[in-house]
């Protein structure tokens, strides 16, 4: 992930909960919403799940710069939840990362 041209950086992360463990799911991502909105160059951090998908969940995140994300991720608490997520999603956290860069008309 590279920071947008004009520095800050948007992430959508995209998961799905093993079965049996979304209502699991939501509760962590309910939980670490707060947290992550807390930490330094945090613009957005916005958890949602996908309408008529039970378990599927999209989290949309902007940060100021892309040192700002990756002391988010590098944080010790995200690195404690790692292993948990882990056990709770199916597939891997880096699959769901979409990075998105915006753009304008120049005129």
């Amino acid at each position: 992930m590279t920071a947008t041209p004009n520095g800050y950086v948007t992430v959508i992360w995209e998961t799905k909960a093993k079965p049996g463990k979304e209502a699991n799911l939501m509760a962590f991502i309910t939980a670490a919403v707060t947290p992550s909105r807390n930490d330094a160059g945090n613009i957005d951090y916005e958890a949602h799940e996908v309408d008529g998908q039970p378990g599927a969940f999209v989290i949309y995140e902007r940060w100021e710069t892309r040192e700002h994300l990756d002391a988010h991720l590098s944080a010790p608490r995200m690195q404690d939840l790692v292993p948990q997520m882990l056990d709770l999603i199916d597939g891997s956290i880096e699959d769901g990362i979409t990075l998105l860069r915006p753009f304008r008309p120049t005129h």
